[in-house]
């Protein structure tokens, strides 16, 4: 069955050419010109996957990127007409999973459509051990099923940058990692993070993962190097 791309942008020519290009490699799409017909499109289709214009009409992108993060994590593509580093930063800080820039060019686009989808469906880090789990100060996370389950026993939604950080940490737990490291870690050939992504993303995941967000114990900050997960991380097979 063909995944389903669901292109927001205000400008039809735009998304008929998106449209083109995603349908000639396979994709089933579905469009969107605003904030309100792009959270209903993803309410009712069962979509793979979002392209989101920066500059929506009257719209911003960012803040319907922030409305889409809190209902989905389906992986979501920024699109910008800018050369402007600050935008595709902002749009990886808040949740977006890559970025185009206009004018498209076609293979470059596909490459990155199918590396989200690719990075969205597997484990951010592979490990060695299939379903091995990770349980750490009353929560438990599996790279082999992409979950972290809380304290309760509730699912915690990471983004995908967010468990690819968490997955870094937890494989390395009790160690000084620096930024540099950090970045090489978590990146790759088509996401280049910088030392205000990580930090942000280390922010974010504090508050998902910490008892006291603003007092941490797991995501400790070392001063002038980059961080260190603190808590002691016991592994377990799992039986799928």
């Amino acid at each position: 069955m063909a995944t389903t791309v669901l292109v927001v942008d205000d400008d039809p020519k735009i998304r008929k050419l998106l449209r083109n290009v995603l349908e000639g490699d396979g994709f089933a799409v579905v469009e969107a010109h605003d904030r309100l017909s792009a959270l209903a499109g993803l309410r009712i289709q069962d979509v793979g996957l979002i392209t989101l214009d920066i500059q929506l009409g009257a719209d911003d992108g960012f803040e319907v990127l922030r409305e889409i993060r809190k209902e989905s994590q389906v992986p979501v593509i920024m699109v910008t007409g800018r050369e402007d580093v600050i935008d595709r930063i902002v749009g990886l800080e808040i949740g977006a999973d890559d970025y185009i820039t206009k004018p498209f060019h076609i293979r470059e686009t596909l490459a990155r459509v199918r590396s989200v989808l690719r990075r969205s469906s597997a484990p951010p880090v592979l490990s060695d051990v299939e379903s091995e789990a990770f349980c750490f100060d009353g929560l438990t996370a599996v790279p082999e099923r992409f979950e972290l389950q809380s304290r309760s026993g509730d699912l915690i939604d990471l983004t995908s940058g967010e468990f690819r950080l968490l997955d870094v940490f937890l494989k390395r737990a009790k160690r000084v990692l620096s930024r540099d490291q950090l970045m090489d870690l978590i990146g790759g050939h088509d996401w280049s993070p910088t030392d205000r992504t990580i930090d942000n993303q280390v922010a974010r995941l504090r508050k998902k993962i910490e008892r006291d967000p603003a007092h941490p114990k797991l995501i400790k900050s070392v001063r002038g190097i980059g961080y260190t997960f603190a808590c002691d991380v016991v592994r377990q097979s799992q039986t799928d």
